[in-house]
């Protein structure tokens, strides 16, 4: 720049000192990970499930949804362990005097997602209350992060009024962003920013203490960058023996290594890949199209007060292990998790458990939006939330909910503490029993932008797999994934009362449901129009689960809604658990 001298040092200093020696070092703060926890793990990795939560609950924040949409029970857990530890730092730093607070940086996935954690902050839905103030948080995305350096350097420190443009408020919350922890300025006391996409690179935060990932991280050097915003060090003062003091920074959901990726043999040459087919909608066959309504949400026309029956019920089992309330976090040294330096953080240890009115007005709380505003309630809110707060105590008094091992439950303070852990599935359990028992009938909600989905429709995609080119099917080829499937195909070709068939894979049906607190997509084997216009979804099944039972519950409800609706015809819905009941399932719903 122009007061630049030949003789001055630049701001920055580039230099090929690598990253793991820079943390072996201590130039930078180490990283530590989380290593193990009391829930159970992954079982496709045998890791935490806290490594990498974004796998975990992804079906859940890649979709659409409000901001009140309570968060999966697992990301409340993680941030409710995080928060925990933060709330540890900051206590320490006060009482170090230290002017500026700890930051934690949350960079997740999608608009929507940020906007359903800053919720759940600014309402107090993570249990530590220091780190819920809204205006000591920081909500931005990728449109603020691209504010020019230039329109930056033009702004004072002064905050914008309620009468200011928006171009002026989006300009100070970056300008916010820019001086986080620096004295005087106004990101000195922000606690937490919460980041669609990534922080830049420029971004010279010091007191960066927690980070919790919540995106895809398909590869380490994204992992990389997004540890990297919280890796400067707030102190470069050496002890009494000449060395740095070792500063960290704990992360969450980063599926974070340093280890060198090794390639494949040296000089081995390329396998030869196989041939694949294009599978795509068959031009000679549009006469076998079919279409069904793309929904994206049901709702129940419910009365104007609610009871709920707690005998019909059903019952809830919350197994403790399934919800982590303590992590134990190693630095990661020379490249790897060192497990000679684990930290713990155990939630149970650093809060006290809620008291039950407390977890029923929450419980509550969270309940109201669900009921008045996805089943478009006509009766009053206040009559609404106080039905909700008699039939929330009653539940949660009651034996409906049971924790799992029976000394937890036992334990009234270990009882109240998974309850609130588990808010969002006890809450859509208790919704869905209400529901259950008050809908007066069923309204629709299909996708505005597609209402209806054609297998016409269908992209291009290619496929290796064993495949068969059904007659009555508009897409050219069926690709089968067990040998059911290829029965099931050969059959449905040769029954002369059906009409047109196609295999569900990569046409677009898709039906949503909740499973452990987390929304996922279910999508059923086969669709099926017989003669005269009825529709079946046949799902083949080897072994029935828990969750099936749920998928199915859904589906029966899809079926049920399309069909009251009038406008495309019936819809039904079979499983086939064993081969030989295919063709029974097909003539029962065919010839009926």
């Amino acid at each position: 720049g122009k007061k630049t001298t030949e003789e001055a040092l630049f701001g920055w200093i580039v230099s090929d000192f690598g990253l793991n020696d820079a943390i072996e070092s201590g130039l930078v703060k180490t990283p530590r990970v989380v290593v193990r926890d009391d829930g159970i793990k992954n079982a496709a990795t045998y890791k935490s499930k806290l490594y990498h939560i974004y796998d975990e609950i992804s079906d859940n924040i890649n979709r659409p949804a409000k901001p009140h949409e309570t968060l999966p029970d697992l990301l409340i857990a993680a941030y409710n362990i995080l928060s925990i530890d933060w709330l540890e730092t900051f206590k320490s730093w006060t009482k170090a005097k230290i002017q500026v607070p700890p930051v934690m940086i949350s960079v997740v996935n999608r608009t929507e997602t940020a906007a359903r954690i800053k919720h759940a902050f600014d309402t107090n839905t993570i249990m530590t209350k220091e780190l819920c103030d809204p205006t000591k948080t920081l909500h931005i995305d990728s449109k603020v992060l691209k504010e020019t350096e230039e329109d930056i350097l033009e702004l004072d420190d002064q905050a914008p009024d309620e009468d200011s443009s928006e171009k002026d408020q989006e300009s100070y919350l970056r300008r916010q962003v820019n001086t986080v922890g620096q004295i005087g300025k106004p990101g000195e006391q922000v606690r937490h920013i919460i980041s669609v996409n990534m922080l830049s690179e420029g971004w010279d935060a010091k007191t960066v203490t927690h980070i919790l990932g919540l995106r895809a991280f398909s590869s380490q050097l994204l992992c990389e960058q997004v540890v990297g915003r919280g890796l400067r060090r707030t102190s470069y003062e050496l002890n009494k023996d000449g060395l740095l003091e070792p500063e960290y920074v704990n992360v969450f959901g980063v599926p974070f290594s340093f280890l060198p990726h090794e390639g494949g043999d040296v000089g081995g040459g390329l396998r030869p890949t196989p041939p694949k087919t294009r599978i795509e909608p068959s031009r000679d066959k549009v006469q076998f199209e079919m279409h069904w309504p793309n929904v994206l949400r049901i709702d129940h026309k419910l009365d104007y007060s609610l009871e709920l029956d707690i005998n019909d019920l059903p019952e809830l089992e919350i197994k403790a292990t399934e919800m982590p309330t303590e992590a134990e976090l190693a630095p990661v040294i020379e490249g790897k998790p060192d497990l000679g330096q684990i930290s713990e953080i155990d939630l149970k240890k650093l809060i006290t458990a809620p008291r039950m009115q407390t977890l029923i007005f929450k419980f509550a709380t969270h309940l109201l939006p669900q009921i008045e505003d996805e089943q478009k309630w006509k009766g009053g809110k206040h009559q609404l939330f106080a039905d909700l707060v008699a039939i929330v105590e009653r539940v949660l008094k009651s034996d409906k909910i049971r924790v799992s091992p029976k000394v937890k439950n036992d334990d009234p303070e270990q009882r109240n503490l998974y309850l609130r852990l588990n808010m969002d599935r006890i809450v859509r359990h208790v919704a869905k029993g209400i529901i259950n028992q008050n809908a007066q009938g069923y309204e629709i909600l299909y996708n505005t932008n597609e209402p209806i989905r054609y297998t016409r429709d269908a992209g291009v995609w290619f496929t290796s797999k064993p495949h068969y080119p059904g007659k009555k099917s508009h897409i050219n080829f069926c690709v089968y994934d067990s040998t059911w499937e290829e029965q099931a195909s050969r059959l449905l070709d040769k029954l002369d009362y059906i009409e047109a068939w196609v295999k569900n894979d990569h046409i677009g049906f898709e039906i949503s449901y909740l499973f452990n607190g987390a929304v996922k997509t279910y999508l059923p084997d086969f669709l099926i129009r017989f003669k005269g216009g009825k529709h079946l979804v046949l799902e083949i099944k080897g072994v029935e689960t828990e969750q099936d039972r749920e998928k199915w519950a859904y589906l029966s409800e899809w079926c049920k809604a399309v069909t009251a609706s009038k406008r495309y015809g019936v819809w039904v819905y079979d499983v086939a658990l064993d081969p030989n009941n295919i063709e029974d399932i097909l003539h029962k719903h065919g010839k009926n």
